[in-house]
């Protein structure tokens, strides 16, 4: 392999590092420098040749008819990217071709260029808005997806600032909220609700990176994603007014269970309001002879009186509790709104011949909430107790020898979370139908939907709070609505009511 012409025009120095050939116009080896034997033998080659390209013949014909040399002609070989340069020499028809080793130059460029392509592939295809922004928010560049999102093309969008682009309510606010974020902590999120250009509303998802200088920290550029979110707010929207549709049936519905309650609830003040009024007419005809019936008169229309607010306020609570419309959370009594519910349940407690009693935490715990949503639970779950009751008392599976009970209690416990607990004395329940019974449509009733428990506690827990069941003391069940701790001491002396037939 080393036997070569001696009269090659071209000379090949030993202690060049990278491997040089020289061949005839035919592609004949002449002569291979020592780098280009010892790359062959590494490589497990036959020849010097084979570290060529294929089209190394015709290669050597145009470079010895233009009497020219050809540089970065690239071959690859087991492990190795070698870039040759042919060097013709037209007089005696031989060409050196001289050897570069540049694998990793080569691999490193591939691979940037594969980079540039998946760059642009995602940012020309991608649904998301992908932005790079001046530290003052304007836009350096952006990528085709601005058009469909924004109504602005890349182009018009360079130079622009932010407030011009993304107007709406409170936008310039949450802006510059964004900013001081991003000099603080170096990443910010928001969520806005802009203006496309077309004058739609959009709902807009941002997540902004800020980029830094490296020895000051100062921002020099921000790079943010923004995603459409209408559709998904709009979702949301619509499962928000179902919702409400939905606990305004279960209102109604309830306002229908309860007709005779509420029926008793305005007979009786209206009932004594007839009667005082009647009583008050036969004392005013004896006044004349007995000054003293004027008494008995002013007597009956302060009761009179009494009553009438009695009924407004049924007919008050009424309104309130069929109310339509979107939450309205405050701060409210739990015992008062317990107590509210226990008047109007009353009536149907003493028809199944079952006493309500209330132990009321002497703390008056507040707590956060839409005081209609939370009656419409406690109904719900009062109800609940009273046909437990009843059904187990028809069942024979409690005693029967004293009155029945449904205890409502409310307290603050040594985590400081308030509690309302109604507890009845039906048959209970085991492990798995308590695990169960706040599922959606699981329900032991004939006639029941299984919904009333599910967003009985879906409301709950829009509260902050969580309603769960266990088995009772009294062998019946205790419902339980936990609200988060509040700033009340806690006090859990109680005061009983009871409310009996």
């Amino acid at each position: 392999m080393t036997d070569f012409p001696p009269d090659t025009v071209f000379s090949l120095p030993d202690a060049d590092p990278q491997p040089g050939l020289i061949l005839d116009r035919d592609a004949a080896l002449l002569k291979a420098s020592r780098s280009a034997i010892e790359l062959v033998s590494s490589a497990g080659l036959e020849s010097a040749v084979d570290l060529l390209p294929v089209n190394t013949q015709a290669l050597l014909h145009s470079s010895l008819q233009q009497n020219r040399a050809i540089e970065n002609v690239e071959s690859r070989i087991p492990g190795h990217i070698l870039l040759w340069t042919l060097i013709p020499d037209h007089t005696s028809n031989q060409v050196l071709l001289r050897g570069r080793d540049a694998t990793e130059e080569v691999r490193t460029r591939e691979q940037a260029v594969q980079s540039n392509r998946l760059y642009r592939l995602i940012t020309e295809n991608t649904t998301d808005l992908i932005s790079r922004h001046a530290p003052d928010g304007r836009f350096i560049d952006a990528t085709p997806a601005s058009w469909r999102l924004l109504g602005y093309w890349p182009e018009e969008l360079r130079g622009k600032p932010l407030e011009e682009v993304f107007r709406g309510d409170h936008v310039v606010e949450q802006l510059v909220e964004a900013r001081n974020r991003l000099r603080d902590d170096g990443y910010a999120t928001m969520t806005l609700e802009i203006l496309h250009r077309d004058g739609s509303k959009r709902w807009f998802e941002i997540a902004s990176r800020a980029i830094r200088e490296t020895y000051t920290g100062a921002v020099v550029e921000v790079i943010s994603v923004s995603r459409d979110i209408t559709a998904r707010v709009e979702s949301e929207e619509n499962n928000r007014r179902l919702a409400d549709e939905l606990a305004h049936a279960a209102r109604l519905a309830t306002l229908g269970e309860l007709a005779s309650s509420i029926a008793h609830e305005m007979n009786q003040p209206l009932a004594t309001i007839v009667n005082f009024a009647s009583a008050s007419q036969r004392y005013l005809k004896n006044a004349q002879s007995n000054p003293e019936c004027l008494d008995r008169v002013d007597d009956g229309l302060q009761k009179i009186v009494h009553h009438a607010n009695r009924a407004s306020e049924v007919i008050k609570r009424l309104r309130a509790f069929l109310r339509k419309g979107q939450k309205r959370t405050a701060p409210i009594s739990v015992n008062d709104v317990v107590g509210n519910v226990a008047r109007l349940c009353q009536w149907e407690a003493d028809k199944n011949r079952v006493r309500i009693r209330e132990r009321l935490c002497d703390a008056a715990p507040v707590i956060t909430a839409d005081p209609v949503l939370l009656e419409q639970v406690l109904i719900n779950l009062i109800r609940n107790g009273i046909e437990a009751t009843v059904e187990s008392r028809q069942t024979g599976s409690t005693d029967q020898g004293g009155p029945a009970e449904l205890t409502l209690t409310t307290c603050i416990n040594d985590r400081n979370e308030t509690l309302i607990e109604v507890t009845d004395q039906g048959a209970g329940l085991g492990e798995q139908e308590i695990r169960q019974m706040f599922q959606p449509f699981y329900t032991s009733k004939p006639q029941g939907l299984g919904l009333g428990l599910s967003m009985s506690r879906s409301i709950i827990e829009g509260f902050g709070g969580f309603l769960d069941a266990r088995p009772a003391k009294t062998g019946g069940l205790t419902l339980t609505c936990r609200f988060p701790a509040s700033t009340h001491k806690n006090k859990t002396a109680t005061t009983e009511i009871s409310r009996n037939d």
